[in-house]
């Protein structure tokens, strides 16, 4: 029972992140990201009861079909959706949370290759876009958005907004009502946010400056020029 409570809830997850989702046989029969994550699951149950090599091929198994990497010692939470998946890869000592949306092209790489926890650390309501890299075993706080092509190396706060390479936090401790709620196409822009504050504070100082040069020749007018010397008269040394 517990296993079809975790598979309704697998399917019920797509239909909310997913728009393009129809039917339910449509889900289950087209998403691969689905049909990876079922496949880890049964993987990581065979992780955990020491018969490492069969949940070794069976995620590879999964990898050929989905195109899809994860590997069976990784921790995932309930509701968890890969939307499109292709090239995603999550390493074996990730921890993903409760409801995590992730896309295509995300990585959840390791730093170290020594056997400790070197893979990152995912909050619940995370959600990460197409081609960002989350690198090291960094936390990720709850409720945060990682912008594609980010490469994140250093932990965030919950309600963190996460955007460039390496990636800035531009955005953070702040609850929203939806956390999955990220406009791909206009993404904050940290460099772009700081040349913008430059440009400002330099026009803040043209203007004064120029406000400096009308004083200082409206001062020049009112100083009286000095008489002319009478003809003849010796300039003194």
């Amino acid at each position: 029972m517990a296993a079809m409570s975790t598979i309704r809830e697998d399917i019920d997850a797509v239909f909310q992140h997913d728009p393009a989702a129809r039917t339910t046989l449509e889900v289950v029969l087209a998403y691969p990201g689905l049909h990876a994550i079922w496949m880890y699951r049964g993987a990581h149950w065979l992780w955990q009861h020491n018969l490492k090599l069969l949940g070794r091929l069976l995620s590879e198994v999964s990898r050929w079909i989905t195109g899809i990497e994860i590997h069976p010692g990784a921790r995932i939470g309930r509701r968890f959706f890969i939307d499109h998946g292709m090239g995603v890869v999550i390493g074996e000592t990730a921890e993903i949370g409760d409801d995590v949306l992730i896309y295509q092209g995300v990585t959840l790489g390791g730093t170290s290759l020594k056997k400790e926890k070197r893979h990152p650390t995912i909050e619940d309501y995370v959600m990460i876009s197409a081609g960002a890299a989350v690198i090291g075993p960094v936390t990720i706080g709850r409720g945060s958005r990682i912008g594609a092509g980010a490469v994140v190396v250093s932990s965030s706060p919950p309600y963190s907004t996460i955007v460039g390479i390496p990636g800035k936090i531009v955005e953070g401790e702040r609850p929203r009502a939806d956390f999955a709620d990220l406009d791909h196409a206009r993404l904050p822009d940290p460099v772009a946010r700081a040349m913008s504050n430059l440009v400002d504070k330099i026009n803040q100082l043209s203007i004064r400056l120029e406000e400096m040069e009308e004083r200082q020749d409206c001062l020049e007018d009112k100083i009286p020029a000095p008489a002319p010397l009478p003809n003849g008269a010796a300039k003194e040394t």
